[in-house]
């Protein structure tokens, strides 16, 4: 996959729309220095790339109602993909499980889980067991205190170093 093309001005631009979804577009244009309107233009045509996915509200749960969240370590029993094809599938239907990652190492995934308490996480895991998706093992990681959640990226450190 090849990246983007982007210069100083659209890198102001998705730096400021992710500290501040909520931007007026007269704002936006004021921070990048643009104009009103091929600031717009600009945003529209990072919005068309996919590059700009979508707009979130972040919610403090813990604020709303106490809430257990879980990293849980998933490895598979087979390793073909049908049963990868199969263990994903399931997964993107449970609302609990808010993140999950195919990574490379000693397991095959990372799942990122919200449930009222440990044992809703519990009957999660019993009933991911019972529908016999190919778990082998899984560990259980409680979080106990987040430490930094940062969903601004660090989109210019990230890019790679121009000649």
């Amino acid at each position: 996959m090849t990246a983007a093309k982007l210069d100083p001005i659209d890198l102001k631009i998705l730096d400021a729309i992710q500290h501040d979804g909520r931007i007026t577009k007269l704002a936006l244009a004021e921070r990048v220095g643009l104009s009103p309107t091929p600031c717009w233009m600009r945003l529209r045509k990072l919005e068309k790339a996919g590059i700009v996915s979508g707009y979130h509200a972040r919610i403090a749960m813990r604020v709303v109602a106490p809430v257990a969240t879980v990293l849980m370590e998933v490895t598979l029993a087979s390793h073909r993909q049908a049963d990868f094809d199969r263990f994903e599938r399931v997964i993107r239907d449970i609302p609990e499980i808010v993140a999950c990652w195919s990574v490379g190492g000693g397991v095959d995934y990372v799942l990122k889980v919200m449930a009222r308490d440990i044992d809703a996480y519990q009957r999660l895991v019993d009933g991911l067991l019972d529908r016999e998706i190919g778990i082998d093992r899984y560990f259980t990681y409680i979080v106990i205190k987040t430490v930094k959640d940062d969903v601004a990226l660090p989109i210019a450190d990230l890019l790679p170093a121009s000649p």
